[in-house]
């Protein structure tokens, strides 16, 4: 009966989640009960929760994760001093005379938002709430347009520098600099395909993708491309110096997070956007998102010491490494759970609850873990966008005007959850993908 309070464990844990509980107290709790039923059991003693301060402070000490704040920080910044929204009507005017124009601008700045913000929901709703009311206003099918907008708002999750992958990185006990440069490639291969959809749905379906009529175009001159400069180059250079600060080994993540923020702070002062609610309300967003992440790791933390003293990560070890198939074994068994458990919960939970128990058995049979976080990754980006859970379309749904119906948002996500699927198989074919930069 014992060697089944492990896996019980994660049944009540999951019991609590799943009936609305919040997650971080559902860990810590499930923690409790079970630290009592393993006394009783005399498994252990109270003694083993003597260990769980020294492991709260590590947390609080971990500078990996202190970038975590200031990359929220860095793309909030930009979202709420408007900057994001100068980058998508500039590049719109820019697109606009196209087939299509107005989804591939939206492709493009999802790219560059997913670089600024690394935050799912930011990406989306600022895009729906600036992108999507002008491109239904010039005859966009609301299946094309929920659909780019929604999957290249999840581009956050796989293109550098992002909060998911920093966070990955941690619970994996990797480089953020490799995972990083494991993640370019295949985001901007992904961004890519989404732009080649694109372009074939304008082609196949001229009247999906109209181009903007010639009163809302604004000529392609001297004046446009000096917009297009002024307001692309700046966001643009602000991340390459972030990126390329780690890439050179000049800075860590969080040095670079840290000259991300004020890099954001000081562009919007540039251009007389730095106003005291806008900086209220990145620090708002920031200190919530972050309190979010401290105290799914302070829960899970809790949940990881009891699990491992009833034995559970033993458990889950055999478990995974005598898989039928061996890596691909465990390959399909990570990629199956990731994608369900995407559909219900958050990023950072998932991280927390399930990349300790892989991990391990990813080491134990050889497989490179830069590669797996990416794969990790992109999985994730499929599940947000899956039908009819994924957050990233309700986050859509939120923004999205009510003539637009919720079965055109899951029907418009259809074809890129198709594209996200061809990223995945390709990096698990081709693992020079990833591993290539390295």
């Amino acid at each position: 009966m014992t060697d089944l309070l492990g896996p019980l464990m994660f049944v009540v844990v999951f019991g609590f989640i799943f009936s609305g509980y919040p997650v971080a107290f559902s860990l810590g709790g499930t923690a409790l009960i079970f630290a009592a039923v393993g006394v009783a059991a005399d498994l252990f003693d109270w003694s083993l929760l003597s260990l769980f301060p020294n492991r709260v402070f590590g947390v609080m000490e971990n500078q990996i994760l202190l970038a975590v704040p200031f990359f929220i920080f860095m793309g909030t910044m930009l979202e709420k001093s408007k900057l994001a929204e100068d980058l998508l009507t500039t590049i719109g005017q820019l697109f606009g005379p196209l087939r299509g124009g107005l989804a591939l601008a939206v492709v493009f700045v999802g790219a560059l938002l997913a670089a600024a913000t690394g935050v799912v929901g930011a990406s989306v709703v600022a895009m729906g709430l600036i992108s999507l009311p002008v491109m239904l206003r010039y005859g966009y099918d609301p299946r094309l347009a929920t659909g780019v907008i929604a999957a290249s708002g999840t581009l956050g999750q796989i293109i550098p520098p992002s909060v998911v992958l920093i966070v990955l990185a941690d619970q994996m006990g990797i480089s953020v600099g490799d995972l990083f440069l494991g993640s370019l490639l295949p985001g901007i291969l992904l961004a890519g395909m989404y732009a080649l959809y694109v372009v074939a749905v304008a082609f196949v379906k001229p009247a999906w993708a109209p181009a903007l009529p010639p009163e809302a175009r604004v000529g392609i001159g001297w004046g446009l491309l000096r917009r297009v400069v002024l307001v692309l180059l700046p966001p643009l250079g602000l991340i390459l110096l972030v990126l390329g600060s780690i890439f050179a080994g000049v800075a860590t993540p969080t040095e670079a997070g840290a000259l991300g923020a004020c890099g954001a702070m000081a562009l919007a002062a540039i251009n007389r956007r730095l106003s005291l609610s806008a900086l209220r309300d990145t620090m708002r967003y920031t200190t919530k998102l972050t309190s979010m992440v401290v105290w799914l790791l302070v829960g899970s933390t809790a949940f990881t010491l009891v699990f491992r003293g009833l034995y559970g990560d033993v458990w889950i070890e055999e478990l995974l490494t005598g898989l039928p198939g061996g890596k691909i074994g465990l390959l399909v068994v990570a990629n199956l759970a990731i994608f369900i458990l995407g559909f219900f919960i958050d990023f950072f939970e998932i991280a927390f609850i399930v990349l300790p128990l892989l991990v391990p058995a990813a080491k134990l049979l050889g497989i490179d873990l830069v590669w797996f976080g990416v794969m990790i990754g992109m999985n994730l980006q499929t599940s947000f966008l899956t039908p009819p859970f994924g957050f990233a379309l309700f986050y859509l749904r939120g923004v999205t005007p009510p003539e637009v119906a919720t079965t055109q948002i899951y029907r418009g996500a259809v074809p890129f959850i198709v594209i996200q699927l061809v990223g995945l198989g390709l990096i698990c074919v081709f693992p020079e993908l990833v591993t290539g930069l390295l």
